[in-house]
């Protein structure tokens, strides 16, 4: 082999050598490159999620307290709120009758003619005389209406001196007028005898007095009747206490029934439910 050829053959040797490496670092390279944009091309993170919120629900348990017992009633206290009861009663019924039309114009107390004396009404109005049977009786409520304006210290005394015994009793009664109805028992016999007086002046102030006078004698003169002398001052006085009574009453069922008619501390104590 010439010297020439030998040459050439060196260098297409180194040539070829530096070709291998060229490829071989291209390669490389290449595959760098493809992992580093592997690398950069990462899985997109997942966005934040917010963790949900929790409400927690709060029960809250409402503590009942209970009620204190009521404090049994005193005989003190049923006595005293039983009498102040009366006297609100007795105040109130005395002011309404002894109104103008307090008895003639209250069909539940109007004092109506004498019943042992009908047969003088009935006979008056036969015989065209019934304006005067009228007049009488509007006389005779007339005078129940001024003898109660001055009833108020005659009944007032009464319920002063009601016995203590049954007050407690009385006091928790389911009965509307039950203190009305003893006061009632034990001394309406007392009243009609002290407030007699008073309903006999009333009676004359009013001329019921002298207008029944004036009926019985004409009904007297009548030919085969039997005379009649009826008392008029006795019954009514019965009928005007009677009718004072029945106002008291009312009264004291209003203030056992309604809270807001008691008034005092000490009425709602004894009477209120």
């Amino acid at each position: 082999m010439t010297p020439l050829r030998t040459l050439a053959l060196g260098l297409s040797l180194t040539l070829a050598t530096a070709q291998l490496a060229a490829a071989q670092t291209k390669t490389t390279t290449k595959k760098t490159t493809s992992t580093a944009k592997k690398t950069t091309t990462a899985k997109k993170a997942t966005p934040f999620k917010k963790p949900a919120t929790t409400t927690t629900k709060t029960t809250t348990t409402k503590v009942v307290t209970p009620a204190p017992a009521p404090v049994p009633l005193t005989a003190d206290e049923a006595s005293t709120g039983l009498r102040e009861a009366l006297t609100q009663g007795v105040s109130k019924a005395v002011a309404q009758a002894g109104e103008t039309d307090g008895f003639n114009g209250n069909a539940d107390i109007r004092i109506p003619f004498p019943p042992e004396a009908e047969l003088v009404a009935v006979t008056l109005r036969k015989l065209r005389a019934g304006a005067l049977v009228d007049k009488f009786e509007v006389a005779l409520n007339r005078a129940a209406e001024t003898a109660s304006t001055q009833a108020k210290p005659i009944f007032l005394n009464a319920v002063q001196n009601l016995s203590l015994q049954d007050a407690l009793t009385l006091a928790t009664s389911k009965e509307s007028d039950a203190a009305t109805t003893l006061l009632y028992e034990k001394t309406a016999a007392d009243l009609r005898t002290a407030f007699q007086p008073t309903m006999q002046q009333s009676l004359e102030q009013t001329g019921a007095i002298k207008l029944y006078a004036e009926m019985v004698a004409r009904y007297n003169k009548i030919p085969l009747v039997t005379p009649l002398n009826p008392q008029l001052v006795p019954y009514a006085t019965e009928k005007t206490v009677d009718g004072l009574f029945a106002l008291i009453a009312a009264e004291e069922g209003r203030i056992r029934a309604n809270p807001t008619a008691q008034g005092s501390a000490l009425l709602k104590r004894v009477f209120g439910k």
